[in-house]
């Protein structure tokens, strides 16, 4: 049984190190490659290397699932591409996200005053409200169940939850417009 085992060891180092020799030679031939990709999406160098260097891992980690291995370029150029793009997206939205938390004003300390008024008188109308009107409004409104959950918490149908809520929300606005 040992011999089996070492046979078929001694075969999957073999075909490992045969496969690690055929990626290292279709790397060396398209070496620059996945950076020219990165490059022109990115057009920042050194984005354009990372990019380029997790490219060069990911084909190798998937390189022995390459069944046509001619086609080496090709899969080389689409996966560089498509972490090119992602990296692209995700530098967007990072940026969008700065920019937005920079443009928002800070809450003044009137401002913070108001929200707490506001709250402070959401919060009396709701305790107002009949409980099986209140347990509906807080579960879906301030918990941020959807409808399906609400009714399954309260074992009740989701009509009745909708109809509860839809109660719940004329009363509050009723409610509030009056404190205005």
């Amino acid at each position: 049984m040992h011999e089996y085992t070492d046979r078929l060891a001694g075969r999957l180092v073999a075909v490992n190190a045969e496969l690690e020799q055929e990626f290292e030679a279709r790397l060396v031939e398209s070496s620059t490659l996945a950076f020219r990709i990165a490059f022109s999406v990115l057009r920042h160098r050194q984005d354009a290397e990372e990019v380029a260097q997790e490219a060069f891992v990911k084909a190798y980690r998937r390189f022995s699932q390459l069944r046509d291995r001619d086609r080496f370029r090709a899969w080389l150029v689409r996966m560089t591409w498509r972490l090119a793009i992602d990296r692209q997206r995700s530098d967007r939205r990072r940026v969008a996200r700065e920019h937005d938390q920079e443009a928002a004003p800070s809450p003044t300390a009137a401002d913070e005053l108001i929200a707490r008024e506001r709250a402070e008188h959401l919060w009396k109308a709701i305790d107002a409200l009949p409980e099986k009107l209140r347990v509906v409004i807080v579960l879906a409104n301030m918990e941020e169940h959807d409808v399906a959950d609400v009714a399954r918490l309260l074992s009740l149908p989701t009509g009745t939850v909708k109809s509860r809520l839809f109660l719940a929300r004329q009363r509050l606005k009723e409610h509030l417009q009056w404190t205005r």
